[in-house]
């Protein structure tokens, strides 16, 4: 299965924040929206990091609360890994696994940002593939029997 299965079930919006926005801004947008992570783009809209709650409190831990009035761009990811919607599902598990992050950015033939996926929406469909595989192979063996 391909990241674009996932887009297709979960939807496309993105959710993002400008590298200027506050911390605090950012950690209001995440508990809101009962997410993860958040993109940062630029004024052109243009992936310029990602935001997760990790970073979030790498930040608190490092500077305290004052770290909620810094720029979320101070704390970002900078070199944020992306798949595109040809991806399979198994090499981005893979790569998330193998990164120790939660979250990726899908970005289309053009190179636009066109999706976010998580950990979560990978695990979900590999369990969802595995459910099918072991029920066709349930049929194959009751009719062959």
């Amino acid at each position: 299965m391909q990241v674009r299965h996932i887009l297709s079930d979960k939807g496309r919006s993105i959710i993002a924040v400008a590298g200027h926005a506050t911390l605090a801004e950012a950690a209001r947008q995440l508990a809101q929206k009962k997410i993860g992570a958040l993109i940062v783009q630029d004024a052109e809209g243009t992936l310029s990091g990602i935001i997760s709650e990790r970073d979030l409190v790498r930040a608190i831990a490092d500077r305290g609360p004052a770290a909620l009035a810094d720029p979320v761009a101070h704390h970002m990811t900078h070199a944020v890994a992306t798949c595109a919607e040809c991806d399979s599902v198994d090499a981005i598990m893979e790569a998330m696994t193998r990164g120790r992050f939660r979250h990726m950015p899908v970005l289309d033939e053009s190179e636009r940002l066109c999706g976010l996926i998580s950990i979560g929406d990978v695990v979900k469909t590999r369990i969802a593939e595995t459910l099918s595989e072991a029920e066709a192979l349930r049929g194959y063996i009751s009719a062959t029997a």
